[in-house]
């Protein structure tokens, strides 16, 4: 299946790119447009950014959480997973360490350690991931 000439496909492609706002041609490096696998395979590694929102870095800040390389990747494994699951809004555990993301926007919306959770009671969340 090859996709060629849509809106969806030049935005994609200005987006690999760089390029937001310039022209780029529809027409894919073999000259054929590009394949479903490509877009695909485009699409999930754009979507492998995970943000942090203010309030969670300014969480982690507050309470002097300092994440690991493994962790991060852990966190952004995590976070895969839950859409892959239809996960909107997901509470990701991380060793000590809980998050909760929202899956559609890849935003990290809070953080806190164990000590922060005396409750241990997350609301508004649709799933968990334990890493």
């Amino acid at each position: 299946m090859r996709i060629q000439g849509s809106e969806f496909l030049t935005a994609l492609q200005e987006s690999a790119a760089g390029q937001r706002g310039r022209a780029v041609s529809h027409q894919g490096l073999t000259g054929e447009g590009f394949s479903f696998q490509e877009v695909l395979q485009s699409r999930v590694r754009a979507d492998d950014n995970l943000r942090f929102s203010k309030h969670a870095s300014a969480r982690l800040m507050q309470r002097g959480i300092d994440l690991t390389d493994g962790q991060l990747e852990r966190l952004m494994d995590g976070t895969r997973r839950a859409g892959q699951k239809g996960i909107r809004d997901s509470l990701v555990i991380v060793d000590e360490l809980a998050f909760i993301v929202n899956i559609p926007n890849s935003t990290v919306v809070t953080a806190m350690d164990s000590k922060d959770a005396v409750e241990n009671i997350f609301t508004n969340i649709d799933g968990a991931v334990i890493m």
